[in-house]
């Protein structure tokens, strides 16, 4: 098989039956030749793989010529501008967006990177934003929700004037009784949603206290003593003024000290990680025999493999409600509160067994499981050997804008605690001061790393994702995916570390990509943003499980 290379001029002197033209430069040509007589001319063929290549090429040219940019703001702003991609342009329901990211697999890659800017300037998930379509008439202060008038000045020395819009939901439901499951996005104020009308319905009900036995009626199950701290700390505040005790009890610290907390007056509300709860009922230090409220926060975590077991047991100890009458008078049963900001896949399986999924009331933000669009999101494909170059300099960068203490709060993540303090030991030879947290730590070590963060006292925290879940983290400005997340999951709550109601404006997350696996949730992740999409393969639904068919010896 011959192909020829040949100029225009030489094309007559051929007799030539059929004739494929394909033309790749101004000079030369590509052709096909069959001649009247094997005889006098071989027969000259272009190669399969060579047509295809052209046609190839034909394509890519043609596609290339649709510009996904026009006047106004980029929402994909890439080192390659002809990818860049405006607030303006929507794809087809069948176009195949091209990507930055789609050659990142290649070695030659490293150096690449784009943008996903924020496009707009305010949380939607903040009343009054003009995201909260599903409510005909938007209630602009707690005193319309009709929150008791001790909490809502409380709030009010706490600068918390308006509500959040999944505030604006679920508070009623509560309220009025409902097993509720709210899935909502990260920093949208899922704790007050919660907290205020429980405290309202305490503080209200007179018979609860009248009782005189010591019982707890409100338990709050969280997946980490970070966390559980935090909670106790927001309830705290609000319930002082009520004269109500909120407790912590959290893993790490042995039986003897998970006793020494119920031998204090028992609380009106007991905020606890599943392993010591577990722990304080097995040794029946405490009753939930008249329990009114039970709250499963971070539901998505807390029904994982690794503690769906414990919240089984614990939820054999309560008697849930299946209806909103069966919470009211001296015989009630506890009300199911299951918060989160992804949805839980195992929800429905675990739930069915102890409460009628069917009157769950399910509370689901509009923007659920979407790419935050108030945050900017910046992705950069780097070699492994040079992400603590990259860290130290986007955090000299960030100091030299924002310079003083407290006004560039970072947080980097990692996904092992040995790449923690590995990292660790390698910023403190650039002279970059630091904290780190990571659940390897003996908890004496970890009790009150998180707070001195929150405080100030520390302006950069390494981490690994015990601290992605639930923490309010409202003064940090960037978040940094030193190792990318192992799933999409992760990526929303370790995102979420930034934008949160009440927190400071202009957060920033910057993620290194490193590996081909790595590539291709980058991949899902740019698609998503293109279209404007919710990520794949998340949960979107609770659903009743299926029943389970036994096969008896007559039936098989």
């Amino acid at each position: 098989m011959l192909s020829l290379k040949v100029g225009y001029s030489a094309l007559a002197s051929l007799r030539i039956h059929r004739t494929k033209i394909s033309s790749l430069s101004n000079d030369h040509v590509y052709f096909s030749v069959c001649a009247a007589s094997t005889d006098e001319i071989p027969i000259i063929r272009v190669p399969l793989s060579v047509r295809n290549r052209i046609e190839n090429v034909k394509q890519t040219r043609g596609k290339n010529n649709i510009n996904t940019s026009k006047a106004g703001k980029l929402l994909i702003q890439s080192r390659n501008p002809s990818l860049n991609q405006s607030v303006g342009y929507t794809h087809g329901k069948f176009d195949e967006p091209t990507l930055c990211s789609k050659g990142w697999k290649h070695k030659k890659s490293f150096g690449d990177y784009f943008t996903v800017n924020n496009i707009k300037s305010v949380a939607p998930f903040v009343s009054g934003s003009g995201e909260e379509e599903d409510i005909k008439t938007p209630v602009k202060t707690f005193h319309t929700l009709h929150i008791c008038k001790e909490l809502v000045e409380t709030l009010e020395r706490l600068n918390i004037s308006h509500p959040t819009t999944v505030q604006l939901q679920t508070i009623p439901k509560v309220m009025r009784g409902h097993n509720v499951l709210c899935a909502a996005e990260t920093g949208s104020g899922k704790t007050l949603s919660y907290l205020l009308p429980i405290m309202h319905k305490l503080h209200l009900h007179e018979e609860i206290h009248e009782e005189g036995s010591p019982k707890i009626h409100a338990l709050v199950v969280v997946p980490s003593r970070e966390l559980a701290e935090q909670v106790a700390s927001v309830s705290r505040s609000l319930c002082a003024p009520l004269g109500m005790v909120t407790r912590t009890v959290g893993g790490g610290r042995g039986v003897g000290r998970i006793k020494a907390v119920f031998k204090q007056d028992v609380p009106d509300i007991l905020v606890a990680t599943p392993g010591a709860l577990v722990k304080a009922l097995r040794r029946r230090c405490l009753d939930l025999s008249h329990l009114s409220y039970l709250v499963v926060d971070e539901a998505d975590t807390m029904f994982d493999p690794s503690f769906a077991n414990m919240l089984e047991e614990i939820l054999r100890y309560t008697e849930i409600a299946s209806a909103p009458t069966e919470t009211r008078g001296p015989a009630r049963k506890a009300q199911l509160l299951v918060v989160g900001a992804t949805f839980p896949g195992g929800v429905g399986e675990v739930l069915s067994r102890v409460t009628d999924l069917g009157r769950m009331v399910v509370i689901k933000s509009k923007m659920l499981h979407f790419l935050m669009p108030h945050v900017k999101q910046t992705f950069l494909k780097v070699r492994g050997q040079e992400k603590v170059l990259e860290l130290n300099h986007y955090l000299k960068r960030l100091q030299q804008e924002h310079g003083g203490a407290g006004g560039h709060a970072v947080l980097v993540f990692c996904n092992k605690g040995s790449t923690v303090n590995w990292l660790g030991y390698s910023l403190e030879e650039m002279g970059v001061a630091h904290a780190r947290l990571q659940g390897e730590m003996p908890a004496a070590h970890r009790a009150g790393i998180f707070h001195r963060f929150q405080k100030g006292m520390d302006d950069v925290l390494l981490c690994t994702d015990v601290a992605s879940r639930g923490l309010d983290t409202s003064r940090v400005r960037l978040v940094v995916n030193y190792d990318f997340p192992e799933s999409h999951t992760d990526y929303i709550h370790r995102a979420g570390r930034v934008g949160r109601a009440g927190g400071c404006e202009g957060g920033e997350v910057l993620s290194f990509v490193t590996h081909p696996w790595e590539v291709e949730l980058v991949q899902k992740l740019e698609i998503a943003a293109r279209r404007r999409t919710s990520l794949p393969g998340m949960e979107s639904e609770i659903r009743e499980p299926k029943p389970v068919i036994v096969e008896t010896e007559e039936s098989g």
